[in-house]
């Protein structure tokens, strides 16, 4: 297994620039594909981002595309979400996850973080 937790969220202002980290313990962190989801008071887990084992390949949710970039350090087994221009409708519980268990743009993942509050004021 592996054990996520994520950090950095926080309350920003509209247009501002947040950057959530995921730090892996456990199983070799480079074994898994990684991804971010989100989700907001009363609305469904919604996917942000996916990347795989190497990092070499990346998917966005279109909602964030050209502001969100998603990487990755195997060697010091963490995962970044860089959020930039970020919007009130960002607002929401991020969550690391390792280990995807549907098709590309799915928010379902084996293995979870605790989740992080980003709160973006208007």
């Amino acid at each position: 297994q592996v054990q996520l937790v994520e950090s950095g969220g926080g309350l920003v202002q509209a247009g501002g620039s947040l950057r959530l980290s995921c730090a892996a313990s456990g199983r070799t962190f480079s074994r898994y594909a990684m991804g971010w989801v989100r989700q907001a008071p009363g609305k469904e887990r919604e996917f942000v981002a996916a990347i795989s084992r190497s990092g070499v390949s990346i998917y966005y949710a279109d909602s964030v595309k050209g502001r969100f970039t998603a990487s990755r350090d195997n060697a010091k087994n963490t995962a970044y979400l860089q959020m930039n221009s970020l919007k009130p409708e960002d607002t929401a519980v991020y969550y690391c996850a390792a280990e995807p268990r549907g098709p590309s743009g799915s928010p379902e993942y084996n293995y979870w973080g605790q989740g992080t509050q980003v709160t973006v004021s208007s």
